[in-house]
C-alpha cells in the first residue's frame, strides 16, 4: 500500500541520528535521496542546556525532516537500563524540535564501528553513522515502531 501524502516516513530531506550515551551523543546526517549516511560529529553529553543547545545548532544548520535515534536493546532484545534513557532523549528532541523521532535497534553498533576501524575518538559518530545507514536499508525492519515512547517522569 503507498504511503498517503502526509503520513509516513518523508521522502525527502536530511535525516540525523543520535546514537546517544551518558557522556557523548554520536551524530550521523544522510538524506532521504542518497539513502547513504555519514558521521558526522560527536557531542558532549554533560548538561541538559548544552546537550541540546548543541543538538539545536546542528537542527539550524542542517534542516533535517526526521530524526532517528539508536535504541540499546540486549542481544536478546530485551530492554536495559540505558535504553530508558534513550527514549526519553528521543521523546525530548520530538517535543523541543516537533520532527518526527524513529527508532533503531542500535545493537551491535559500537562493536560493527570498531571492526569499520573507527578511531577511538571517532567511535559514537561512527555508530550513529550504522544506525542511520540501517535506517535507510531496511527502514521497516529496523524501526520499531512497536516501542512506544516512555510518557513516564524519567
Amino acid at each position: 500500500m503507498p504511503e498517503q501524502p502526509g503520513l509516513g516516513r518523508p521522502r525527502d530531506g536530511t535525516v540525523l541520528a543520535f546514537d546517544y550515551g551518558e557522556r557523548k551523543i554520536g551524530v550521523a546526517l544522510g538524506n532521504f535521496v542518497t539513502r547513504e549516511a555519514r558521521a558526522l560529529t560527536i557531542l558532549p553529553n554533560l548538561t541538559v542546556d548544552g546537550r541540546f543547545a548543541a543538538v539545536a545548532a546542528l537542527i539550524a544548520e542542517w534542516s533535517p525532516v526526521q530524526l532517528v535515534v539508536g535504541m540499546p536493546l540486549n542481544p536478546d532484545g530485551g530492554e536495559q537500563p540505558s535504553m530508558r534513557l534513550a527514549r526519553r532523549f528521543g521523546n525530548q528532541l520530538n517535543g523541543r524540535f516537533g520532527l518526527p523521532v524513529s527508532w533503531v535497534d542500535e545493537r551491535y553498533t559500537s562493536r560493527l564501528a570498531q571492526m569499520a576501524g573507527a578511531r577511538p575518538g571517532a567511535l559514537d559518530a561512527e555508530a550513529a553513522r550504522i544506525i542511520l545507514q540501517q535506517y535507510f536499508d531496511q527502514p521497516e525492519a529496523c524501526e520499531r515502531p512497536d516501542m512506544p515512547p516512555d510518557r513516564g517522569g524519567a
